[in-house]
């Protein structure tokens, strides 16, 4: 596949265009649904899990560079339509355009950073429905009847059918991976979730998260710590501390939740630490054996460790911000200070 990858890359590379049309001719050949560098995406997960961090960031590398190759054609086809008139050159036009240069939103940002970190240490990109049935949201995940998340006041059900939700958690993504692919599994599910919650500077109905999933033969809680260690480091900053509380999850047994030593005090006591000098930043736990029966798998042979984290509190740590509102009122004051990458 490294083979496919970099002659693509080769092509890229070398490519050149004469008018308008081959440009959009390259694009599509490329980077549309059924472009070359989708297939590749999708042949990815045969890829064997020794080679996933190899061909992932050759993947990535790919897709940027025929990006990138892309938008220069295209700049350099509108620059010569700018500069003709009449059949003459306006030699008193600039050599280059004068652009602004655009702001991706602070959560886009940090959702590529944890993305990017999980897949060099061999995990796949999962994506789901933002609707979805009890089975999925529920069930299959553990979750009792009586659970208070299944109440009214805690999920937007769809009206034309009470089976059918607004999933609360992206573990629902996982469930279907469990069911559909091939072990052993490691992914991570990046999306929206959606919870009847009441919107405040620390709450909204809905909000982004991050939720990694593995299962293997032998996998341990030693290998769920090491991993939240290595992203804790890599995200924010290696002298980052993490620790593991006893919690209780539905889905998971043992069960825990992770604090990092705050950032901004660097763990000596804080407002937004409230001085211990720790903050709480995702849950995690060995998958719960009757989840892998739940979903077909033997729980005699396999195991698993599962996490989840909210992308808004990743964010607002990182950056020091204090009002989860302003991810969501589109304010170009806040936006334009986070730069374009």
């Amino acid at each position: 596949m490294l083979n496919k990858i970099n002659t693509i890359i080769t092509e890229v590379e070398n490519a050149i265009a004469s008018s308008k049309e081959q440009v959009e001719e390259y694009r599509i050949k490329w980077l549309s649904k059924k472009g070359s560098i989708k297939s590749l995406f999708d042949e990815f997960k045969d890829v064997p899990n020794e080679l996933k961090k190899d061909v992932g960031q050759q993947l990535n590398l790919l897709q940027n560079k025929a990006q990138e190759k892309i938008n220069s054609l295209k700049e350099l086809f509108d620059n010569e339509v700018g500069a003709e008139k009449d059949g003459k050159i306006d030699l008193s036009l600039p050599n280059y355009p004068t652009l602004i240069n655009g702001s991706r939103h602070p959560l886009s940002i940090v959702k590529n950073q944890i993305i990017d970190i999980f897949t060099r240490i061999g995990f796949t990109v999962s994506d789901g429905k933002e609707i979805e049935n009890d089975w999925y949201n529920f069930s299959a995940l553990n979750t009792p009847e009586n659970h208070p998340a299944r109440d009214m006041q805690d999920t937007f059900y769809v009206s034309l059918n009470p089976e059918m939700v607004l999933r609360t958690q992206t573990s629902s993504v996982q469930v279907h991976i469990m069911e559909d692919q091939a072990l052993p599994i490691r992914t991570i599910s990046p999306g929206r979730v959606y919870r009847n919650e009441a919107v405040s500077a620390r709450a909204h109905c809905q909000f982004h998260q991050v939720e990694g999933l593995y299962i293997d033969e032998k996998v341990s809680f030693a290998d769920l710590k090491q991993t939240l260690l290595y992203f804790a480091k890599e995200m924010f900053g290696e002298k980052t501390k993490i620790r593991l509380r006893p919690s209780y999850f539905p889905f998971t047994e043992p069960s825990a939740e992770m604090d990092i030593s705050c950032t901004i005090c660097k763990g000596k006591g804080c407002n937004i630490c409230k001085q211990t000098g720790w903050v709480e930043i995702l849950g995690c736990g060995m998958v719960d054996p009757q989840v892998l029966i739940n979903c077909g798998i033997d729980e005699n042979k396999y195991k698993g460790f599962a996490f989840g984290m909210g992308i808004e509190r990743i964010t607002m740590l990182k950056y020091q911000i204090n009002d989860l509102r302003l991810f969501f009122e589109n304010d170009i004051r806040f936006l334009k200070q986070f730069t374009s990458a």
